[in-house]
């Protein structure tokens, strides 16, 4: 198969609507940094677990990329010391939104809108950087009596 075939069908299975619930021996953990040769620090959902490394399937490689904060899929493998599982699925934010609807996603990981009251009317994030002023709708309809005033003065 060529390189060019193997990316289209790996990404095609990667954005394939598979909403499939973990099963037992899977688990959902968060990529914490990347070690090289395909390695990749997690932290687990539990607190009391520690860290540990995952591999990236051959399939993958070169394929797709993860990031540190993005969220796998990984089962466990019995051959590794240092190497405890391997990724099953990269998970997409519709991932976590069916996840979270299933009641799978853990506790851990649930996001916090900590600024909630930071949005604006649109629904997006306000920008701290600059200072919020609010217009009213009666100094407009001022600027504009005072622009018709204007242009009768003018007549």
């Amino acid at each position: 198969m060529s390189r060019v075939t193997r990316i289209k069908h790996v990404l095609k299975e990667q954005e394939a609507n598979e909403f499939d619930v973990p099963t037992e021996n899977q688990t959902i953990v968060r990529v914490v940094a990347s070690r090289g040769n395909n390695l990749h620090e997690v932290e687990p959902a539990n607190e009391g677990e520690e860290r540990f490394l995952v591999s990236m399937p051959v399939k993958f490689r070169k394929n797709v990329w993860i990031k540190r904060g993005d969220f796998v899929l990984v089962e466990p493998i019995e051959e590794g010391n240092k190497v405890k599982a391997e990724i099953c699925r990269i998970l997409t934010p519709e991932h976590i939104k069916v996840f979270e609807q299933e009641g799978v996603w853990p506790k851990r990981f649930t996001r916090k809108r900590e600024h909630e009251d930071d949005l604006d009317e649109e629904g997006l994030v306000r920008n701290t950087n600059r200072q919020m002023v609010e217009e009213d709708d009666s100094s407009e309809e001022d600027d504009e009596s005072a622009d018709d005033s204007e242009e009768d003065e003018r007549n």
